[in-house]
């Protein structure tokens, strides 16, 4: 076929048919495209937005897969509700879908391909057959009803609508369309606030006139856990230390079709805000890893997370690549995978402070560095560490190093004051090494030489510092012993616990109070020593309320235990007052008053 053939062949082909578009979308005759003040937006009936999305109705019917009393039950009576309450209002003031009727068309495509993900995963597997044949319909459909809601907060958060006459629509009261009706206005103006936060939580008080309580109570009948993540999806609070299919689902469907809208709109509209709609994403990835991931937890050796005086600092672009992780196992669209860009999304979300000047990140030196490192810092702790499990004190020291100011860490070492306690036992200056079963012979540290940041090589934290003149690293006393050697006269050995300060921090001070009770009665010690280390009980992490797999396993990580093989800790039973425990062994190098020289090492 020639070239004229196909032009001609093309200009003969039919049109293809347009999308119909509810009144309010386009111009009315006689009024100009570009009028010199607001001319607000004509409202729409119900009719007319279900018209306009005809093609899209009908694909929820494919993939809800029912009757038609069902789906005009479960589908379409709550699109009608969700168009009642939004009518013609956009979505964003200049980002995605920021045209008329842009609050409506973003929360119908979030929820059919909410839905349509419902086909790919089975809720509730470790149920029987029967009792998910009974649910089933139901998270399909409050996973449907949680993408239609997901962003309904911001009818309450980032605009006001008023009429002709300046009267604002009470969005607490009534719907949109039926407040319009009552007021008898044709046109209604939409006023954007200026730096409105993400209040995902307004949801809720709009709910009711979407999702009516008979739903609910269906959603809720022979469960007690579909309308909770229901309603955890739609306000952006999940459940804790729950992993749930439909927050997963509607968080993807989210980031996909706004991602499409902003690839598809910026032709026309210029250049969209990129990225401005994963701010909570990112802000979701980062307390995940402060909850869970042993790099981020703040103030611990090499650790992501700083937190001074001087506010909370994130070391980047090390992070960058973690949080990128997360989003990318999420299975979330439109991620930036440049640092430089997610931190100009978080800057311009009010997340993160710049620093003065044409500096693109603050430079700081945590304790036990030997340089100074790059960083970002949030506008707020709270950002980051509102809501964590166990409280986190800021360190009583300033972390922003002045240019030309730079210097190490420096480390305390003002001695302790001697225990009067345990000179009135009359404890010997090395405790005697008890038996203990053979051991492994000890692999070197699997974390010796993980972290990208140059930290000092003993950088350790003491919990106490006053250790024996002759224990490794010791500090000398003040006033040394006399000449004569009398043993009475020497300051006595404090035994305290010299951990990395990667340690989990609930882990490190369950430990430090077993090593510190070997400064007590003999009797009492929660510890005691033996041939290769310290025994420590297991029983103890447990009264201390620490989960015993992740003290082992963080234990484990920084090679602080004799008979750790490729990472799995060895345990050992001792005997205990009389009775036969089991527990773990520390190595005697990182117990500040004992002589390693004086232990076995495994073999």
């Amino acid at each position: 076929m020639s070239l004229i053939d196909l032009l001609s062949f093309r200009k003969a082909s039919a049109p293809a048919a347009p999308r119909h578009e509810p009144a309010g979308v386009l111009p009315a005759p006689g009024e100009s495209p570009y009028p010199s003040v607001d001319p607000g937006i004509a409202a729409a009936s119900v009719d007319e937005l279900l018209a306009a999305e005809d093609e899209l109705l009908k694909r929820f019917k494919y993939c809800y897969g029912c009757d038609n009393p069902t789906f005009e039950r479960d589908i379409v009576a709550p699109i009608r509700a969700y168009a009642s309450y939004v009518n013609l209002l956009p979505a964003t003031a200049d980002n995605f879908f920021c045209g008329a009727g842009g609050l409506f068309r973003l929360g119908l495509e979030v929820a059919f391909y909410a839905l349509q993900g419902t086909d790919a995963h089975i809720v509730s597997g470790r149920a029987t057959i029967s009792v998910r044949k009974e649910l089933e319909p139901r998270w399909r459909q409050a996973t449907f009803l949680a993408g239609l809601c997901s962003e309904l907060h911001r009818t309450l958060s980032h605009a006001a609508v008023t009429d002709e006459h300046g009267n604002e629509w009470p969005a607490y009261l009534m719907p949109l369309s039926k407040w319009l009706q009552q007021r008898k206005a044709r046109r209604f103006f939409v006023r954007w606030i200026a730096n409105a936060p993400e209040s995902r939580g307004l949801s809720l008080f709009p709910l009711p006139h979407i999702v009516p309580p008979e739903t609910m109570q269906h959603l809720a009948t022979g469960n007690n856990t579909v309308v909770p993540q229901m309603l955890a999806s739609i306000t952006g609070l999940p459940l804790l230390h729950e992993q749930s299919i439909l927050i997963e689902l509607v968080k993807r469907s989210a980031a996909l079709v706004i991602d499409r809208d902003l690839v598809a709109s910026a032709h026309r509209y210029g250049k969209p805000i990129l990225g401005a709609h994963i701010e909570r994403y990112l802000l979701d990835a980062m307390r995940r890893l402060v909850a869970s991931h042993a790099a981020w937890s703040p103030n611990t050796e090499r650790s992501r997370v700083w937190f001074g005086e001087d506010g909370l600092f994130i070391v980047w672009p090390n992070a960058s690549a973690e949080i990128r992780k997360v989003l990318e196992d999420d299975e979330l669209r439109g991620i930036p995978k440049s640092p430089e860009t997610i931190v100009e999304i978080l800057t311009a979300a009010g997340v993160l402070q710049s620093p003065p000047g044409s500096q693109t990140a603050w430079s700081i030196q945590p304790p036990g560095t030997s340089s100074t490192i790059e960083a970002v810092r949030l506008a707020s702790p709270d950002i980051l560490l509102a809501g964590q499990t166990r409280p986190v004190e800021p360190l009583q020291q300033a972390l922003i190093v002045r240019p030309g100011s730079a210097q190490p860490a420096k480390t305390n070492t003002t001695p302790a004051p001697p225990d009067p306690a345990a000179a009135s036992a009359g404890r010997p200056s090395r405790p005697a090494a008890v038996a203990a079963p053979p051991q492994e012979a000890a692999e070197p540290s699997p974390g010796a030489a993980q972290g990208a940041l140059d930290f000092a090589p003993d950088a350790q934290m003491a919990v106490i510092t006053q250790v024996g003149d002759e224990a490794p690293g010791a500090i000398e006393p003040s006033t040394p012993p006399s000449a004569s050697g009398d043993q009475e006269r020497l300051p006595p050995i404090r035994f305290a616990l010299k951990a990395p300060m990667r340690l989990v921090p609930q882990v490190r001070q369950a430990l430090a109070l077993a090593i510190d009770s070997l400064n007590g009665e003999a009797g009492q010690a929660t510890a005691v020593t033996v041939a290769t280390g310290v025994f420590v009980p297991i029983e103890h992490f447990k009264l201390q309320k620490v989960d015993v797999s992740v003290a082992l396993r963080s234990l484990a990580e920084v090679d602080m235990l004799v008979g750790t093989k490729d990472r799995r800790p060895r345990t050992y039973q001792h005997d205990m007052r009389g009775q036969e425990q089991a527990g773990v062994i520390v190595k005697p190098i990182h117990v500040a008053g004992l002589d390693p020289a004086d232990f076995r090492t495994s073999e």
